[in-house]
């Protein structure tokens, strides 16, 4: 198989395991509240990269990165996962997911927008058109299925101070796929990077649990099977392998084909939304697929 378009394909993969991990996330939050299940699912994640990187290099952690790459990924990590993760789960109680996920197809707007700006990374007016194409057919598809009950309750906040949490976390987000990208920088390991940035957010999430003595709660009940296998399931196709293939896709390509393909989960939620939550395809939701799958074909084109 040819290696010319691997960033596009691991962007891709990336938006399927995010799907694979919203699903089960979304099943165990209703158990054990956000905050428990975001100390847990990086906790697990970290262990599942620390195996595999000594299996891999001989060490757990990359202890040759250098204080300057450290930096970068600490920094990206503390943004990625612990600020923008809390924005998130702050959105999500006032909004609901599906209005949430419509604010986030803004990533690959900021992201690109951060590139330029930073490293004057420019796309060319062809992708430009299939990155817009493809995030007005994610707009469409998370706009249509706003009708549906979606926390479990039907209950949503406060939508204004919704939408400033959900804009904080496609700020930080896209902070995370700019400061990864430097952090990689001269060819550094895709598995190397993950490991400094998933064990700068476990300790980031962990450290006021344990100053305010909340860390006991995490592993109280209640705690089901479903639950635990659902958070367990979410932690390896989150943060341990879509986390990582996000990084190879912002190695490989640019960052705004990137993220805007790492943006299209809520398309790929579409599949699964009918069997698992019940929830009716629209025929608008079937036009933002369709919508987003020429914008994808664009950005794979051109």
């Amino acid at each position: 198989m040819s290696l010319e378009r691997i960033g596009e394909l691991a962007g891709l993969g990336t938006a399927v395991l995010w799907s694979l991990t919203y699903v089960q996330f979304t099943i165990a939050v209703r158990v054990i509240g956000p905050a428990r299940l975001n100390r847990l699912r990086l906790t697990i994640a970290l262990g599942c990269l620390l195996i595999t990187h000594a299996i891999l290099y001989g060490s757990p952690i990359p202890l040759d990165a250098g204080s300057v790459r450290w930096g970068w990924l600490v920094l990206s990590g503390v943004f990625g996962f612990a600020i923008s993760d809390a924005f998130l789960f702050s959105a999500l109680l006032h909004l609901g997911a599906h209005r949430t996920s419509l604010l986030m197809a803004l990533i690959p707007v900021a992201s690109a927008l951060l590139a330029w700006g930073l490293f004057d990374e420019r796309l060319t007016p062809m992708q430009i058109v299939g990155a817009g194409i493809t995030i007005a057919g994610i707009a469409l598809v998370v706009s249509a299925r706003r009708g549906a009950r979606e926390d479990g309750s039907g209950r949503t906040g406060r939508p204004a101070v919704g939408v400033l949490f959900a804009l904080g976390a496609v700020a930080a987000q896209s902070f995370r796929y700019i400061l990864s990208k430097q952090g990689m920088s001269g060819g550094y390991p895709v598995l190397s990077t993950n490991v400094i940035q998933i064990l700068a957010a476990t300790t980031a999430v962990w450290i006021p649990a344990f100053v305010s003595g909340k860390w006991r709660r995490s592993f109280a009940a209640p705690f089901d099977g479903r639950a635990a296998k659902m958070t367990i399931g979410g932690a390896v196709t989150g943060p341990f392998l879509a986390v990582t293939l996000s990084l190879v896709a912002l190695t490989k390509a640019s960052v705004g084909i990137a993220s805007t393909l790492m943006a299209l989960s809520p398309v790929f939620l579409l599949v699964l939304a009918r069997p698992i939550f019940k929830e009716r395809i629209t025929p608008r939701s079937l036009l933002g697929t369709l919508v987003a799958v020429i914008g994808v074909s664009i950005l794979f084109l051109t």
